[in-house]
């Protein structure tokens, strides 16, 4: 689907854009056609996730807090201005650390809800407005497997992506009668660099448990992405949660 020009005409907000998954959908929505607008606290892999994008393709920076309402809403308003709307948008800006909760500080919880949870409301907040006065509109938000089954030592970023999946399911149900059809991926873990902080033997014990056998790639999830924009193949979805998660969960 990827290779198509499904998504043609579209303009899209990506957050997390500079590496990882939210890389690999802004390569994806680019080769099927998409406008984009890249968000991410990094500069630096924001230029280069922009220089690889297919020649030709009408895209904008925009170095961003996903935690500072503020600037989200300044984000939403250039992301507009640029491309003269946002028809899809892509909340995959994220973190994730390994700690016991006997031994997490309170900061530590405040910081993974406010990166991996708050944000997904704060971009929804400034831009699902936009979608319903211009008629309608699809919103990704990229949470985890680990949301629906748990994951020892990992309880703040449980949590949080927990919150992503249920706050999906009321949004759509809000939104969905005004053509806004807001849906979730849960992927499993994905060789990016937001594993880098797990610990070695956190790793081998999932990948063991893994039906695959193997941990996924960037590029494996994001035709998920493009699914759920696209017009017809997304257009039954709302209130889902996809699962392109190496079996790890099974509904």
């Amino acid at each position: 689907m990827t290779g198509t020009s499904v998504l043609a005409g579209r303009r899209a907000l990506i957050t997390g854009a500079a590496s990882g998954i939210g890389a690999a959908i802004a390569r994806a929505y680019a080769g099927a056609g998409a406008a984009l607008a890249l968000a991410d606290l990094d500069p630096a892999g924001l230029a280069v996730a922009a220089d690889g994008l297919p020649e030709g393709t009408a895209v904008t920076r925009h170095v961003l807090d996903v935690t500072d309402a503020g600037a989200v809403q300044d984000t939403v308003a250039a992301a507009i201005e640029a491309h003269g709307g946002i028809d899809v948008l892509v909340n995959c800006a994220g973190i994730l650390t390994e700690v016991p909760l006997v031994e997490m500080d309170p900061a530590t919880w405040d910081r993974m809800l406010d990166v991996d949870l708050r944000s997904v409301f704060l971009c929804c907040r400034y831009t699902v407005p936009h979608m319903i006065e211009s008629g309608g509109g699809r919103v990704v938000n990229v949470a985890s497997q680990l949301g629906q089954k748990g994951g020892e030592g990992l309880t703040h970023y449980s949590a949080a992506k927990a919150g992503v999946i249920g706050f999906t399911k009321a949004l759509a149900r809000e939104v969905s009668r005004h053509g806004v059809l807001v849906n979730a991926i849960a992927p499993g873990p994905i060789e990016t660099p937001l594993i880098d902080g797990l610990s070695p033997e956190w790793k081998a014990a999932k990948g063991a448990e893994l039906p695959l056998g193997r941990f996924g790639r960037p590029e494996e999830v994001a035709p998920t992405a493009v699914l759920l924009a696209a017009d017809p193949a997304g257009n039954l979805y709302t209130g889902q949660t996809l699962g392109p998660n190496s079996g790890d969960v099974m509904l």
